[in-house]
Parts: structure tokens; sequence; C-alpha cells
């Protein structure tokens, strides 16, 4: 007989550089000591280091970084537009929300904070590979609202953007998730009549149980087939919840959805500016007032100087009343006050509106092809935004979503 033998597994590449001796220890001890793991590790100052690695086909870089140290970050953003296939892990000696915003500009994988226990730095390698290889056959686009005032309608414009990209192009459904990042106020559940089912309590304390499955569980499904993801509101209590749990639960969420729809917030946390910086399309919304375009105005210019290589802020101005005669604002008001951000104007339906509400159901089950989804759909869904000559969102290949993608 021939002798058969079986094929040794493809070992994982682990790429390391280490600035003092104790993390030095904690890589060897975690990763040194498997077979299936080969590591190659360096032991210095990561801007003198970096060049002397051999990142050549490496499963996943971990690097020690020295935050106050401007060639550390020079040296990493050089090394993140390089490795653009293989996921970055970075090592830091404290949490800082400026760190953490610049490392996510540089679209590093993820983060650890030292010291780091063993097993929390092979769950964020792990993470990091598998949203990699999700990247790879999922393009996830991500659709982001946020209000410049409160009352705008901005629920509603997100469940009907949600609900024309899970039509797909054609009549082809897509995989589409709504998810309502108001723990205080929210109300997309509300309005589709659904049970939020998010248990907040149980993800904070600790963020890297949230897996596939538990997300499963925790997920409402409308009839219609859309997913979403909410948590119970809980108006008399202002939680600011930690930038882990936000950033990876929409980690997860985009490596599993071919859309996501983001209603996010009028209040600024520590973790809008993530969210925010990783949405392929950021919508700001108003109502057809002088406050409503001033508030949008003023907002679109925050988001430029805080986000420079965030998406473009565009404005929907909701409740338009086309005037012709009258006092009041008109569409040429409007156009000079937000310029080359208006993105379009949404007809004032109050109606259709309260009657969708109401019945918990999409727009265009109470009125098909009402007006309100025409005018949405021209924006929103990328394959007639083509066509009317609007730009089309980015793939997930150009923008990651968090620090864990």
């Amino acid at each position: 007989m021939l002798n058969r033998s079986t094929p040794e597994p493809e070992k994982t590449r682990v790429v390391a550089q280490c600035r003092d001796a104790d993390f030095e220890r904690l890589v060897r001890s975690t990763f040194g000591m498997d077979a299936r793991v080969e590591l190659v590790l360096a032991i210095g100052p990561f801007a003198e280091i970096v060049r002397k690695l051999d990142f050549a086909g490496a499963t996943i870089a971990v690097v020690d970084i020295d935050p106050a140290s401007e060639a550390d970050f020079n040296a990493l953003n050089s090394l993140t537009q390089r490795l653009s296939t293989v996921p970055v892990i970075v090592a830091i000696p404290a949490f800082d929300v400026s760190v953490a915003r610049q490392l996510l500009q540089m679209r590093v994988s993820d983060f650890v904070v030292k010291p780091v226990q063993p097993l929390d730095l092979v769950r964020a390698c792990a993470r990091a590979a598998q949203a990699t290889k999700s990247a790879s056959t999922v393009e996830s686009q991500i659709f982001t609202f946020v209000p410049a005032a409160g009352g705008v309608g901005l629920t509603t414009l997100a469940i009907e953007t949600a609900m024309l990209l899970l039509k797909g192009d054609g009549g082809t459904r897509t995989n589409t998730c709504l998810v309502d990042l108001d723990f205080q106020h929210g109300s997309c559940c509300d309005y589709l009549d659904l049970e939020p089912r998010l248990d907040l309590d149980e993800i904070e304390p600790r963020p890297d149980r949230l897996d596939r499955q538990l997300l499963e569980v925790m997920m409402s499904e409308h009839p219609s087939g859309l997913k979403v993801i909410a948590a119970p509101s809980r108006p008399a209590e202002m939680r600011s919840f930690d930038f882990e749990v936000v950033t990876r639960l929409l980690d997860l969420v985009a490596a599993h959805f071919d859309y996501v729809v983001i209603d996010v917030p009028r209040t600024w946390f520590a973790w809008t500016d993530s969210v925010l910086l990783g949405s392929n399309r950021l919508f700001l919304v108003t109502e057809m007032t002088v406050p409503g375009l001033k508030h949008a105005r003023h907002l679109v210019n925050v988001i430029q100087q805080r986000l420079v290589d965030g998406p473009r802020a565009e404005v929907i101005v909701n409740r338009f009343e086309q005037r012709l005669f009258g006092p009041g604002l008109r569409r040429a008001d409007i156009e000079q006050a937000l310029g080359d951000s208006l993105a379009c104007t949404i007809p004032n339906n109050f109606r259709l509106v309260s009657e969708a509400i109401d019945r918990g159901v999409p727009l265009d089950e109470v009125k098909s092809g009402n007006n309100i989804s025409q005018a949405l759909s021209k924006v929103v869904v990328p394959s007639k935004s083509a066509k009317t000559g609007t730009k089309p969102a980015l793939a997930t290949g150009d923008r990651t979503l968090a620090l864990a993608r």
C-alpha cells in the first residue's frame, strides 16, 4: 500500500514588535509555545524596529507604540497603508480617546491596553483576522443618520432607508440591519412594532463576549425581513457606554450584513467620532426652518473640522413644502444656506408617516410609490444614485467601520 501523509495545516504567522520586557514575555507566552503559530518577534522602539521586520506572509501584526512619539505614529501610518490586507493590532499603555481616534483614522484593526491578558490579546487577533476574512467576501456599506435638531423625523427616514436597501436592485433582497444607537430615547422598534432585545447590561461588563450567536439572540426581526438591533429606551438615564461596547457591536454587525443603517443620537458621545468615521454615507437630517438650516450648516462645519478623513456630510431637509408665493422659506433659500452639502429635500406627508408609524409598517406598505420613498431612494439606493449622478457609497475596503474592522 502507498503511504498517504496528511498535509500539515498552514501555520499562523504572527509578526510582533515589543517596546518592553513585560510585553515581550506576554507575546512569547501567548504565541511562542503554540506549534501552529510561527512567531517573528523584535524588541525595541517601533519607529526603529519596524523597518527590520519581515511582514511577508504575515497573518497578523502586533505592534507596541509610544503614543507620545510622532515618529511612531508616522511609521504606523506607513505600515497600515503598506499592509492593506494584514490586520494590525496596536498595544498602547493607556486608553485615550484622541489616540483611539488617530488609530481609527490609520485603519488599524484593533488596539489593546497594557497590561493585557493573554486571552484578550488572542481574542483581539482572532477578531481582526476573521473581520479581514469576512471583508474580502462581504462589501458591507454603512449609512449613518445624525439629527441636526430634535424632532426632525430622523427615525422615519432611517427606517425607510433600511427598507429601500432591503429591497435591493431589481427585486433581489439584501441582508440589511438597522441599528438604533439612541439608548436613552430610541424609538426604531416602537415605529416598527417590535420588541427591543439588545441587553446592554449583559454586554457592557465583557464586550468581548459578544459574538454572532449572542448577537442573533439580541436581534429583532421585522416581518419584511429587516433585522433591528435596539435596546429598551431608558429616558430617565443618561448613560455613556464604553467605547469598546459600541465599536465591538458595530464591527460585528458590519461583518455579517450587506447594508447597515445607523440611527445616531443628537448627543455626542466618546464613540460618536468612530461611528461617523466608519460610515460610507453620512446624512444629517434637519427640517425646513431657519433654526433647522442653521443647525445643519453648523454641524456640517463641525464634522468637517473634527473628521478630516471622514465621509462628506450630506444634509437631508425633511418635511419640505414648495412655496411659490407668500412668506416662508423657498427652495432657493435652502440651497443658499446649505450649498453643496444639500443632498435632497423630502416632501411633507404627515398623514402617510403617521399611519405607517401607527401600524408599524414601512411607508411603501401604506402607499406604494409614495413621494417620500421616491425622493429618498434617489439619494440612498446605490443603483439609482448612480443613474442620478449622486456619488455612490464606498465599499468597506475603502472605509472600515471601527477599530476591529
